[in-house]
């Protein structure tokens, strides 16, 4: 039966089977662990050119169905796109990104619902990055630890004034005033976020020391009031074109001597192109509406040009890897209390999401830095520790 395939796809040798919609079944190599049924016709024709934005909108649309696991899916379909498609770069992206733009998308991809990011993300709703200390921590411990590791490079004290931008569901405003005495003022342009974040400041008695409110990055005072400022996973969204505000503004925000901590994710290419074979478009189409990745040296070099000091750089891509296996794991163990949340596209959206980021972390494909910088007095000084042991031996 092979010989109704297209040649290209004869001589492949992958644990890949292909069922089509009359029942008959093409195993692509030996002992196939992922099976695709074909439930369109037309899809047959494309198969020859898998790109993975082709591949993706077709299980969304379903015109696709997947069995296996979803991890062992997104590894099986990269090597049949890479096979047959090779390294194909994507073309620099350049977004406009005006007020509201910006909030339709975040609003698209965080007001989905706050039940069904409870299902997979930990009990504070850390959306970023988590800290894997020994490599062995749960989820729960691991993005606690990250929410340590981030005060203790901010060096936050009692009383000090810290801004949060993106503060998503408050988890970390939380954390720095609880564990760390720091009075917090959080910003988002969730509002379903926002609603549950608030919910949990007065829950834990918190009032007096977190303030969250629904705003725009740039309509964030200039007037220097903040001590220190943190943002996580929230340069992603502001787009290539508005780096440069953007980090003027957390400048115009944080006092002479203070901290500003980043951490994003970044891109493996200078020019910040999507990751290739359309793994990137099918991202910007059916998750991050405007999302754009810059890599390190361009978000460096817009946080210098702002008049910060860098002074520490950590890569965490693995720590992010590990982090997505476990949100991955999670959605999968809970796909039936998933399907009562969110329309069926939204949850065959976040499947592939979850596994394919995990995937591209694990693989080099996108990077995730912590930036600290800080805002030297004008003679140059500040008040850094000479060393980073501080951080790890309190």
């Amino acid at each position: 039966m092979l010989a109704h395939l297209p040649p290209a796809l004869q001589n492949l040798q992958l644990p890949l089977r292909l069922r089509l919609w009359d029942g008959h079944e093409f195993n692509l190599g030996p002992t196939p662990s992922v099976t695709i049924v074909v439930k369109d016709p037309q899809m047959v024709t494309q198969f020859t050119h898998p790109s993975l934005d082709a591949l993706g909108a077709a299980f969304v649309e379903g015109k696709l169905e997947l069995e296996g696991s979803i991890s062992d899916v997104i590894r099986v379909c990269d090597e049949w796109s890479q096979a047959l498609l090779g390294d194909q770069d994507s073309q620099p992206v350049r977004t406009a990104h005006d007020k509201e733009a910006d909030a339709k998308a975040i609003s698209y991809h965080y007001d989905l619902s706050n039940a069904f990011y409870q299902l997979w993300l930990d009990s504070d709703m850390a959306y970023s990055c988590a800290y894997f200390e020994t490599g062995s921590e749960t989820l729960e411990q691991a993005q606690q630890a990250k929410f340590r590791h981030l005060c203790r490079k901010l060096r936050l004290q009692p009383g000090e004034y810290l801004l949060d931008v993106g503060c998503g569901w408050g988890g970390l405003a939380r954390y720095a005033a609880r564990e760390f005495g720091a009075k917090v003022f959080g910003i988002t342009l969730s509002k379903e976020q926002l609603e549950l974040a608030r919910e949990r400041v007065t829950a834990e008695g918190l009032d007096d020391l977190v303030e969250l409110q629904l705003l725009d990055y740039r309509d964030l005072p200039q007037d220097g009031r903040f001590d220190k400022v943190v943002s996580v996973g929230m340069f992603e969204h502001v787009g290539h074109a508005n780096l440069a505000e953007y980090c003027k503004t957390l400048f115009g925000a944080v006092k002479e001597g203070g901290l500003v901590m980043n951490h994003g994710i970044t891109a493996k290419r200078i020019d910040g192109r999507p990751v290739g074979r359309g793994a990137g478009e099918f991202i910007e189409k059916y998750v991050f509406p405007n999302g754009e990745l810059p890599h390190l040296s361009m978000i460096s070099a817009e946080i210098s040009e702002a008049g910060l000091e860098i002074v520490d750089v950590e890569s965490l891509r693995l720590h992010y890897a590990r982090t997505l296996d476990h949100w991955s794991e999670r959605l999968e163990d809970n796909l039936e209390a998933a399907s009562r949340l969110v329309p069926e596209q939204a949850l065959r959206i976040w499947r592939l999401y979850l596994a394919g980021c995990a995937y591209a972390f694990a693989k080099g494909w996108i990077n995730l830095h912590q930036i600290l910088a800080v805002k030297a007095h004008p003679d140059g000084s500040h008040e850094l520790p000479w060393t980073r042991d501080d951080i790890y031996n309190p």
